[in-house]
């Protein structure tokens, strides 16, 4: 009969690591008498990061005295606690390889539900001093797991548990926890997981990604979120010719590129960006991405060419270079087409929304549109601060007119109504008042490109018109927004070298973040690298499980260490676990 021999309960608090403060609840101690287990937690007990751990699904976390034994035995070690993995409930009993998901318990007072194995993440390695453990739980299939509460009461050490329901897919905690981030996704298995009723919703959301992909055939990732992804065009970077430069403004020049090598290019899609590295306008070289403006395919209609956009900013070295010393015949070398930030196919009505510079992916996807003469509803919005500095504007009318079915509404920010009236827009701002003003559909696949801060207020706005959170796609070309789960916030300087001496390694160049710093070793990982130069990372188990580090790799080879569970799709790298064998080039 397996049983409690601890309740283990503990309150965030403030642990300092590599330099920063993480606020976690993962130390528990071991007390004595019954406690009451309530919807949440057990009294005494809480989280440090409820995005994370804790919520009505994963309101207790179980772990067995078996799995302590073997841990002590294959780590060397004597000193564990009661508590020391983080868990509620030390359990004699309980197999991961035994229960399963939706199996219910009575212990004392309470009944549970299994909803879950452990939430992969690095504080258990910060907790036991071992940073490979959360790799490590998962390889050897020894992950515990997460208990809802379905009828509160009290509990205490020496309780019998008593297993009052069978979860109806016999799907075990440690076969769900590999389903999810070991390789071999069996779809068979995908579909009895996602039959489960009790499996939490973020378990089942990304069951569905995966059955999703290995359905259509594509690539996908581990948790949390699947990943589709297609090999890029070619490998590194490759010479392109500057056969045209035109300006569309007095900021923003269109620069068409050809291959300088004779092979043709490869088709790409309308979203899509390039990234350049630009050996004249510095040294190191410095890298840029540029979303390409025109047709998908070969390029721009009927020139064999890509074409990107550039609008020359205030202080930039190279949008400078770009729109000023640039000249026709020049080479500049590019790694190829990239970017998930892709028009869909699909009968819907589309949305698409710009600011600025923002309006070059999406001017793509209305390329497509126009010459596909799409039946779908199509609305263009746009935002400029007037007619002077709406670029491509002309490009966008002249496309919307092959559509019959496009609605368009432009607004200027910095011009009277008569001047606004004269160029068919609105003058003011595109807010969310106006956006509700103009009926659009909530089913519109919804894109959104332009300064980060307009992202964000476009986005809540659309979502508070009933679009769906998932239909809303937004394109940032700046470094992603971090998550750093657990680590306490803190003013974030621009991207930098690193405190001491330079490195001695390859160099390693952040495209988004403008930065290239020479590798050294001392700090383990690329991701250890970026954190130290401050460039926005992007992470959870910082040992190779989850995926949520993964990267695209523009140029440049690597090895890993440890080697991630799962490789990650082609043309991307996990930054937890990778060191440069080479010079790299990383799309953050």
């Amino acid at each position: 009969m397996a049983s409690v021999l601890s309740v283990n309960v503990g309150m965030p608090k403030d642990v300092p690591w590599q330099g920063r403060t993480v606020h976690t609840g993962i130390w528990k101690e071991s007390v004595p008498g019954p406690r009451m287990v309530r919807r949440l937690n057990i009294d005494g007990d809480g989280q440090g990061d409820t995005n994370g751990h804790g919520g009505e699904m994963r309101a207790v976390f179980v772990y067995q005295i078996q799995s302590y034994q073997y841990w002590q035995r294959y780590l060397g070690r004597d000193d564990f606690v009661y508590g020391q993995f983080g868990e509620n409930l030390t359990v004699d009993g309980l197999p991961d390889e035994q229960v399963c998901i939706g199996d219910r318990y009575r212990i004392g007072e309470a009944e549970f539900e299994v909803t879950q194995p452990r939430v992969t993440c690095y504080r258990v390695g910060l907790r036991l001093a071992e940073p490979a453990m959360p790799s490590l739980l998962v390889s050897h299939h020894r992950p515990g797991f997460y208990f809802r509460v379905i009828t509160e009461g009290r509990i205490q050490a020496g309780d019998e548990i008593i297993r009052t329901r069978t979860g109806p897919g016999q799907l075990s905690v440690a076969d769900t926890d590999a389903l999810l981030y070991l390789p071999g996704h069996d779809v068979a298995q995908l579909r009895r997981a996602l039959n489960i009723p009790a499996l939490s919703p973020g378990w089942q959301g990304s069951f569905r990604d995966l059955l999703a992909a290995a359905e259509t055939g594509t690539a996908a990732g581990t948790a949390p979120v699947a990943r589709a992804a297609a090999a890029p065009g070619w490998a590194g970077f490759r010479p392109l010719r500057v056969t045209r430069i035109v300006p569309e403004s007095t900021t923003v020049a269109s620069i068409y590129l050809a291959p300088a090598d004779g092979h043709a290019l490869p088709a790409a899609r309308p979203g899509q960006y390039l990234t350049l590295r630009v050996a004249d306008a510095g040294q190191p070289p410095p890298v840029r991405s540029y979303s390409l403006s025109s047709a998908p395919g070969a390029g721009a209609p009927g020139t064999g060419t890509y074409r990107i956009s550039v609008k020359h900013e205030p202080h930039g070295v190279v949008s400078g270079y770009l729109n000023g010393a640039l000249r026709e015949g020049m080479v500049l070398d590019a790694a190829a087409p990239r970017g998930d930030f892709v028009l869909a196919d699909g009968p819907g009505p589309v949305l698409l929304i710009s600011a600025g510079i923002g309006v070059t992916p999406v001017l793509a996807m209305l390329y497509q549109l126009a010459a596909q003469r799409a039946e779908r509803e199509v609305w263009w919005l746009h935002a400029a601060r007037s007619p002077a500095d709406d670029a491509l504007a002309g490009e966008a009318r002249d496309l919307l007119t092959a559509l019959p079915h496009a609605r368009a509404q432009v607004f200027y920010s910095g011009v009277s109504g008569e001047e606004a009236s004269r160029a068919d827009a609105t003058a003011g701002r595109l807010t969310a008042p106006r956006l509700a003003a103009l009926g659009i559909p909530a089913a519109a696949d919804t894109y959104v490109c332009g300064p980060t801060a307009f992202m964000a207020d476009l986005r809540d706005a659309l979502t508070g018109l009933g679009i769906p959170a998932d239909r809303i796609r937004t394109e940032l070309f700046a470094a992603r927004p971090a998550i750093n789960p657990g680590v306490a916030a803190r003013p974030r300087p621009a991207p930098h070298p690193p405190a001491g001496p330079p490195g001695t390694g390859p160099l390693i160049s952040f495209a988004r973040s403008g930065l290239s710093v020479p590798y050294d070793a001392t700090r383990g990982s690329v991701l250890d690298l970026a954190d130290a130069c401050d460039v926005p990372t992007r992470w959870s188990c910082r040992t190779g499980v989850c995926h949520t580090c993964v990267t695209p790799l523009l140029s440049g080879d690597i090895g890993y260490s440890p080697e991630p569970l799962e490789p990650p799709p082609g043309g991307e790298i996990l930054i937890c676990c990778a060191q440069p064998r080479s010079d790299l080039v990383l799309d953050m």
